[in-house]
């Protein structure tokens, strides 16, 4: 089986084709961070546009590198929401005109659920696990019971994980995307408990028995603490390492709670896993403090590789290649959607 996966949510411009044996016949990513770095975030027409320059290049260029024609593939699958409307309708409308002139599948592919299967495309975890999907727009603890079946367990009440790292580097002099800039400088620290006697922060409604996020307190504290400081290279260092320290000690704090949770629900599940994905998972700190946490717990770390840890048109793909062996294709009237909760999917129409 051959899938063409198309992903154009935000400010990448992601194609690739992928097998149902896992193998990734071709896997393209356009970035667009040195256009939207001037203005200190993604402008969603400015990335609409791009995705539109530039979509139909890579497509040709993945399936000559996957060395198929189109009367090859067996599915065309798009991110059809949730992100960034014009974004996601130039994905979508792309995929659909595939499928509909070579007579093939189209499969709307929800872009949370994506990262959640992304894990699968490397290893065969089977169902039932906990996912913790951190990127710029989400921060959230699900149940993976199946395809097309989740249980949120915990969101942000505020801002996600990669909302407050990249707002935090922006407040430090840190250029766009922050969450990078921000681990490049943490890395320069030499005594990182030092720099959080000399920076403190907390980890944001730690007393409660709720598997809840809240990143606005921290973000504040990182403001105040600037405003109170004058600050060197050396102690810049410092302020990063531990505010970074300290969002990943958040991630694991909860995802022990929801570990307990699920060991207390599933007590018959063996090698329980925790799946962590998003862009946010590719920082090294989040990703040892979280493999800590699951050695403890009894619980199995699985990640995607990094270059599958930001948006990108292979996990699209996978997620083709799992929906379509599931049987949920989609109607070509399927409609792009902003917004499009992961719990929403079990009510999805055929």
């Amino acid at each position: 089986m051959n899938i063409l996966g198309i992903e154009t949510s935000t400010d990448e411009t992601g194609v690739a084709v992928i097998t149902d044996k896992r193998e990734v016949l071709s896997h393209l990513v356009l970035s667009q961070i040195d256009t939207h770095q001037v203005f200190g975030g993604v402008v969603p027409e400015i990335a609409a546009r791009a995705h539109l320059d530039h979509l139909d290049i890579l497509i040709k260029q993945a399936m000559t590198e996957a060395k198929l024609d189109f009367s090859d593939l067996d599915g065309v699958a798009a991110t059809c929401g949730p992100g960034l409307i014009g974004g996601v309708m130039v994905g979508m409308m792309a995929g659909k005109a595939i499928a509909l002139a070579h007579n093939k599948p189209f499969i709307a592919v929800n872009h949370l659920e994506a990262h959640a299967l992304t894990p699968r495309l490397v290893e065969d975890i089977p169902f039932p696990y906990l996912v913790l999907l951190v990127s710029g727009g989400h921060t959230q603890i699900l149940v993976a019971e199946d395809i097309g079946h989740y249980h949120l367990w915990a969101s942000t009440r505020d801002d996600a994980i990669g909302e407050c790292f990249d707002k935090s580097a922006k407040m430090m002099g840190l250029p766009y995307p922050g969450g990078p800039h921000m681990e490049k400088l943490a890395s320069l620290c030499p005594d990182i408990e030092k720099a959080k006697q000399d920076f403190p922060f907390s980890i944001p409604m730690k007393g409660s028995k709720e598997i809840e996020f809240s990143f606005s307190g921290l973000k504040t504290a990182m403001r105040q603490s600037l405003e109170k400081h004058t600050h060197t290279k050396e102690s810049l260092a410092e302020l990063a390492a531990s505010f970074q320290s300290t969002l990943a000690e958040t991630l694991s704090y909860r995802a022990t709670q929801a570990m307990q949770k699920f060991q207390d629900l599933y007590p018959q599940k063996q090698n329980p896993a925790l799946i962590v994905c998003g862009g946010v998972s590719a920082n090294k700190t989040i990703r040892t403090s979280l493999e800590q946490s699951c050695v403890k717990n009894g619980f199995s770390l699985m990640a995607p590789p990094l270059e599958y840890c930001t948006d990108n048109g292979a996990m699209i793909a996978w997620a083709g290649v799992e929906l379509l062996q599931a049987g949920r294709i989609s109607s070509l009237s399927f409609k792009a959607r902003p917004r499009w909760p992961l719990e929403e999917l079990k009510d999805f129409a055929i």
